[in-house]
């Protein structure tokens, strides 16, 4: 089910009021962090995944992941100004959580004292 806050009640355009401006901007945040979530969720796979700890940073494939978002960012009228840096930033932090899965995954649990 929907949740009715979810749904758009006006486009950019249309916003005549702050009030629809902010319930616009806190629906898509909504929507961002759930996509985001889903984006750290293969971040886990591929802590998982990955063998070499130093395979984790891969500059040519965040160079990639760059370009493909600013190419689409042009075709959705997305100001790369805004697009790159938010990108890049996401990256670090995935690549930061990675290193932590990847390092949690392949760490001994601590032994239990006997008693």
């Amino acid at each position: 089910m929907t949740d009715p806050a979810d749904l758009r009640r006006k486009t950019g355009p249309e916003c005549s009021a702050m009030a629809d401006v902010r319930y616009e901007v806190d629906r898509l945040d909504r929507a961002l962090v759930k996509l985001i979530a889903e984006r750290q969720s293969y971040m886990d796979a591929a802590a998982r995944i990955k063998d070499d700890r130093d395979t984790v940073r891969d500059p040519a494939r965040i160079e990639e992941v760059v370009s493909k978002v600013l190419a689409e960012a042009q075709r959705q009228g997305l100001s790369p100004a805004i697009a790159e840096p938010v990108w890049r930033t996401m990256i670090e932090q995935c690549i930061r959580h990675e290193f932590e899965v990847w390092d949690e995954l392949r760490t001994d649990p601590p032994k239990r004292a006997e008693g």
